[in-house]
This record gives C-alpha cells, structure tokens and sequence, in this order.
C-alpha cells in the first residue's frame, strides 16, 4: 500500500511563558507554522496542559483469555458530567526521570492490581488530547496469570482506592459496545486486542 503523500509541514515555536505551576503545570506557546495552500500563519498562542509522559499496560492471560481492568475515581471524570464518576482502565502511571515506559508498567502492575507482568507486546504510542496536551502514552499489552487476579489496591500515600476486576474478552468487548468503558486508552488496548487476539494467544500459547 503507498503511502499517503504530505505537502510540506513546519512548525516553529517562536515563544513560551509558565502560565500556570501546581499539580500540574499549563504552558503558553506562540507558534507559527506552514499553510496546507501555502505561506505562513500568523503567530498563534495556545495554552498547553503539560501532564508529563505516561505508559500503560492491558494485563491478558491468553489461556483463560480473560483481561484485568482496574476502576477507579477520577475527578476530569466528574466535572465532565459523567455518573458515576468512575471509570474502567488499564493499568498506567506517569513517566518518573528517567524511568522507561517498561520499568513504569511493571511497576504500576504492581502497586495498582497486585500483578506480575510476564511478557510485553507494544502496542501503539498514542497523543493523548493533542489539541490541549502534550502528554503521551506508550501502550503495552501484558502477559499475566489472572487466577488469582483482583482485589482493591493503590497506594494511600497517593489518595489511591483501585478496584482490581478480571473479566473474559468477551464480556470486555461487550462492556465496550453497551459504553460502559468510556476511557480512551483502555478503548484503544481493547480495540488492539480484539484485532490481534487469535495472534496474540498463539504467540502466547
């Protein structure tokens, strides 16, 4: 298959100001960059949620073909109207300094669902709302024994409170079709399995 051709794409960042440091941070951009007809826009600004960097990981055992999702609290969950306010997710975290997105995701495995990763497969690296943000998520699918998967985990210094569930795939995807999994990145890792899954358990097998 070809691929697609692009006209001439630049950008360039002609200032950036801290407007805002807490939790989080926001920054403020002036870019400009080339028109798709030609030329050069003006300078625009924009205001940047600068969330920091994050891995995640879709725990699957292949021989009960059933995945590991975590549910739990999230306040952007409850501000945007959604009731109630809790969603279903993957197992994920923010980079720390030099820590790889693999490290990450073992470790998170752990403090969130009590679970040892066995084998990863890497499935995309994904802008998470590029419009707004610059965070980024490498995303893993995780070889792990869910026999004696779940339980409520997290860590209480971090305000964490997780629901640890194993479900079949089957009733994973028919959770995505009736809405009730809502979050972006766990909608993306299910998707991917369902894509690959007869692949994935004979690598797996």
């Amino acid at each position: 298959m070809a691929k697609a051709s692009l006209p001439v794409e630049k950008a360039e960042e002609v200032e950036h100001v801290e407007a805002f440091r807490g939790y989080f941070k926001v920054g403020r951009y002036f870019f400009r960059h080339s028109l798709y007809r030609g030329g050069e826009s003006p300078v625009i600004s924009r205001e940047v949620f600068e969330r920091g960097h994050a891995a995640g990981v879709l725990p699957y055992d292949p021989q009960r073909d059933e995945v590991v999702l975590i549910r739990q609290f999230r306040a952007g969950t409850y501000v945007a109207g959604r009731r109630p306010p809790w969603n279903w997710e993957v197992v994920a975290g923010i980079l720390e300094e030099g820590e790889t997105p693999e490290h990450l995701v073992h470790r998170e495995a752990i403090e969130e669902a009590n679970l040892e990763i066995l084998e990863l497969l890497p499935m995309h690296s994904l802008m998470v709302s590029p419009g707004a943000s610059s965070e980024t998520c490498v995303l893993y699918l995780g070889r792990v024994d869910a026999r004696a998967a779940g339980g409520v985990f997290g860590l209480a210094s971090e305000g964490e409170d997780i629901l640890v569930t194993v479900v079949s795939f089957t009733e994973a995807r028919a959770m995505l079709d009736r809405g009730e999994i809502d979050n972006a990145i766990a909608v993306v890792a299910l998707q991917w399995l369902a894509l690959h899954r007869d692949e994935v358990r004979r690598r797996w097998r």
